[in-house]
């Protein structure tokens, strides 16, 4: 069953996190993300229709990164019910699918829960201060639409921060798998 996003209320601070790169090693923390626009995407491997948008998020990392738009992935999956999401499966994936930004991995659930995460795919763009612009879906493609992936929803939100503006307040909750939380804090989602 599909599961929307909680959509977490616009101008809320970026969250602070410090969890690592399963592709490189490398420890990523929010503070690098500021002072320019960024994109934090919560993602796993095995979700339908993250598989979905799978090419066009590597597109899309290519494009934030030509603009110099700071993007990071999150996997928050519980990795002992769902072992395909396990962060050597998830450096696998990244390598696999061309994603040119760090795929990170959330392994106590924390920064799912500071972002308010409900679903795989969901997006969270800040401006350049850290404070939330736009969230929701990535598009209006889903895996049983005949709509292309294309990211426009997304795009749409950084292209107005980039030119000076503010993306548009109407903003649509993504779709997707629900994030696969521990047992332990199966209540807290």
């Amino acid at each position: 069953m599909a599961v929307p996003s909680n959509m977490l209320p616009l101008g809320t601070p970026l969250p602070s996190f410090r969890l690592k790169d399963t592709f490189s090693g490398r420890t990523v923390a929010s503070d690098e993300l500021l002072g320019r626009p960024s994109v934090v995407a919560f993602i796993c491997n095995h979700c339908p229709y993250v598989k979905h948008i799978r090419a066009g998020l590597a597109d899309f990392g290519r494009f934030c990164a030509e603009r110099g738009v700071a993007l990071v992935a999150v996997s928050a999956n519980d990795v002992v019910s769902h072992p395909e999401d396990a962060p050597d499966k998830m450096a696998l994936e990244a390598k696999t699918a061309g994603y040119a930004f760090p795929y990170l991995f959330d392994e106590t659930q924390s920064v799912a829960r500071a972002f308010d995460a409900a679903c795989t795919p969901e997006f969270y763009v800040f401006d350049a201060t850290g404070k939330l612009a736009y969230r929701g879906q990535f598009d209006d493609a889903r895996p049983k639409n005949e709509v292309p992936v294309s990211g426009a929803d997304v795009r749409a939100a950084l292209e107005a921060l980039l030119t000076g503006g503010k993306p548009s307040a109407e903003q649509k909750p993504s779709v997707g798998c629900s994030i696969k939380w521990k047992a332990s804090s199966a209540d807290a989602g």
